[in-house]
């Protein structure tokens, strides 16, 4: 196997194709992708059930999701057939070959003018310094500036919403002491979150790990430099949250009928009807309300969500007064190829601005869907420190995208979140020794070796 796709490039012939191979040149880019390279096996984790119903690439029109033009080899409908590329049309496989040729002249380019960098990084709390080989994409003459082709639309700050004292405790089989939840939410304010989920108001006999919820929202209510909202799936626990000093809450719908049921005990309808119940005591209150949107992409049980069932409980909840909608993947089975199409939709009916994601990592696609959804316009993220986290009601589901994750990635993309890497760290660090279990941050380990 080769290392280099450049060196695959190279020896790639790039003249005198047939006019009329083009099934051969879609054969020809998945050589180079390296798609042919590979045999994979499925994890030895447990599958979530329906997986094999969840749409793929194969099945998503590429061209309408990815580029204001849509152009193909030969009319026909697949991924192969657009071209990606934005404010450039291309109707013919001549076009495609010449693309393929311009790749060839860039990657030559990337490889011979290579210039070395020290990158300081302040805005994370402290100073690292490492090496790295830039390459010039283009020039005064270049065709294309791909790095503004790659990046445009991205946000230039990005609020991470932290979900770690809720989301991320509330599955925890051993009980976590107030105080620690205490300390975490204290730890993950001063490294610079602004919007910290606190608890969550529910039953204890389904929830015992968050049982304590009136003490902790208690003990952190006046606590300065961040918002602290808490969950609170009806009525009831909208008024114990009010009582116990919470400023701000959340409310929990579904787009799988079969998971509302299973999660919170009614169908999709019933439980908007309960939100509004909730959003309409709360606006009296002046108290800001979060909606979730849960399986927005694979229920464990329905398997594939269709985007149009995730908009219209967008919908509704938006419509109803929510500030702002977090879509989450509840079961981590998400990819961008999914995850387009599901944003898409939603963003038809509620503003871009108003919509967060919510990844959970259980097939390690988070961070890819979170890049997509920012260079979709996307520029809130929910994460949890350490990776905490998992659903309850779905065998397999993993934790949560790690906050320390997203900032390394959105820190070396340049893109501002006021946070301190380094505190959020070690804040990780503290909450999994009272866990006695390893972190589930990449960023975490690697900073450790």
């Amino acid at each position: 196997m080769l290392s280099n796709k450049h060196e695959v490039i190279d020896q790639l012939p790039t003249e005198n194709y047939p006019p009329s191979s083009s099934s051969s040149f879609h054969q020809l880019c998945l050589i180079v992708s390296g798609a042919s390279f590979f045999k994979f096996e499925m994890s030895s984790l447990e599958e979530p059930l329906g997986l094999d119903k969840l749409p793929s690439l194969s099945t998503i029109d590429l061209s309408r999701r990815f580029s204001s033009n849509r152009c193909s080899t030969s009319g026909e409908e697949n991924g192969l057939g657009y071209c990606w590329i934005e404010g450039k049309t291309c109707g013919s496989f001549n076009s495609y070959k010449d693309d393929f040729k311009e790749y060839r002249r860039e990657a030559f380019n990337r490889r011979n003018h290579k210039r070395e960098i020290t990158h300081i990084d302040s805005e994370n709390g402290y100073h690292s310094r490492y090496t790295t080989k830039l390459s010039s994409y283009c020039n005064d003459t270049g065709p294309r500036d791909i790095t503004n082709k790659i990046f445009k639309g991205m946000p230039s700050y990005v609020k991470i919403v932290e979900v770690g004292p809720r989301d991320g405790l509330q599955n925890e089989k051993n009980m976590v002491p107030t105080s620690v939840k205490i300390e975490l939410i204290h730890r993950l304010v001063s490294s610079g979150l602004s919007v910290v989920e606190a608890t969550s108001f529910v039953s204890p006999k389904w929830v015992p790990q968050l049982a304590d919820a009136k003490d902790v929202v208690e003990a952190v209510k006046n606590l300065e430099g961040a918002r602290l909202p808490v969950l609170t799936p009806n009525l009831k626990g909208f008024e114990a949250a009010v009582a116990a000093g919470a400023k701000e809450i959340a409310v929990f719908a579904s787009a799988s009928e079969s998971f509302s049921k299973a999660n919170i005990n009614c169908t999709i309808e019933e439980s908007l009807v309960r939100y509004r119940d909730i959003t309409n005591a709360s606006k009296k209150l002046n108290i800001p309300v979060r909606g979730y949107v849960s399986c927005v992409i694979g229920c464990p049980t329905e398997g594939a969500i269709s985007p149009t069932k995730v908009a219209y409980v967008a919908k509704q909840l938006h419509e109803m007064g929510c500030m702002e909608i977090s879509l989450g993947d509840t079961i981590g089975i998400g990819t961008p190829g999914t995850v387009v199409p599901m944003l898409e939709a939603v963003m038809e009916v509620v503003p871009v601005e108003k919509i967060a994601v919510h990844f959970h990592d259980t097939y390690g696609q988070s961070l890819a869907n979170i890049l997509v959804s920012l260079q979709m316009g996307i520029s809130v993220v929910d994460s949890s420190v350490a990776g905490l986290g998992g659903c309850p009601y779905a065998k397999g589901a993993s934790g949560n995208v790690a906050t320390e994750d997203v900032l390394y990635m959105l820190h070396g993309l340049g893109i501002k979140t006021n946070v301190d890497l380094r505190k959020v760290l070690q804040t990780g660090d503290f909450i999994c020794k009272k866990l006695g279990r390893l972190s589930g941050s990449k960023v975490a380990v690697a900073y450790k070796m």
